[in-house]
């Protein structure tokens, strides 16, 4: 007997057209299973088409990690412009929307993983075009917060982003392990205070 979840999925799925249907398997798979521990015939197998119908699409496996990575990517970077056409003239709400959109996203991580903590473990090899993709990802996210520190008038504002930033992904990484409980509340509660105590300091006389 099918589950109402995976006859769910299968409905939703069966409307996508084949790329968008194995960059979903893949994405699931990957997620749950890891990138080395996943075959190209799983994939196509989840997706329900072919393994030479995936090659169409993809030449190699590495390039489909790869936009499957860059699809994550592009999420966080929607978050971040969703905050700034919110709050146009508050960079400290755009700040703190971000801290909130991480901690929203706890309770999946604490399950499956951060996809690119996950991907950063199995992508030794620093030419790696996936590898390449999540570095140059963050980078950019951490310019992005820098010039929201600045514009807060944070003291600072490269190490106000480097605090925040640790303590965004260090949030990721305990939900990961499990090893901090209420870690949502706690790291919201942590960024405001990191973001009072810099205001504070900056309008010092």
């Amino acid at each position: 007997m099918v589950s109402t979840e995976r006859a769910g999925r299968q409905s939703r799925v069966a409307k996508l057209p084949p790329r968008e249907r194995i960059l979903d398997a893949a994405e699931e798979l990957f997620s749950r299973e890891g990138i080395k521990a996943v075959g190209v015939q799983a994939i196509a197998d989840r997706a329900e088409t072919t393994k030479m119908a995936l090659y169409r699409h993809f030449a190699t496996k590495d390039a489909l990690v790869e936009e499957w990575l860059r699809i994550v990517a592009a999420d966080y970077t929607a978050a971040f412009d969703r905050l700034e056409t919110a709050h146009p003239d508050d960079p400290r709400a755009q700040i703190l929307g971000m801290a909130r959109f991480i901690a929203g996203g706890l309770p999946a991580i604490s399950h499956r993983g951060c996809p690119f903590i996950n991907s950063i473990a199995e992508l030794p090899d620093r030419d790696h075009p996936a590898r390449q993709l999540i570095e140059a990802h963050k980078a950019g996210q951490a310019r992005r917060l820098t010039d929201q520190c600045a514009r807060a008038r944070l003291t600072d504002p490269d190490e106000a982003a480097a605090e925040i930033t640790f303590l965004l992904e260090g949030a990721q990484v305990s939900a990961q392990n499990g090893s901090i409980d209420h870690a949502g509340e706690r790291l919201m509660r942590i960024v405001e205070a990191v973001l009072d105590r810099r205001s504070a300091a900056g309008s010092a006389p």
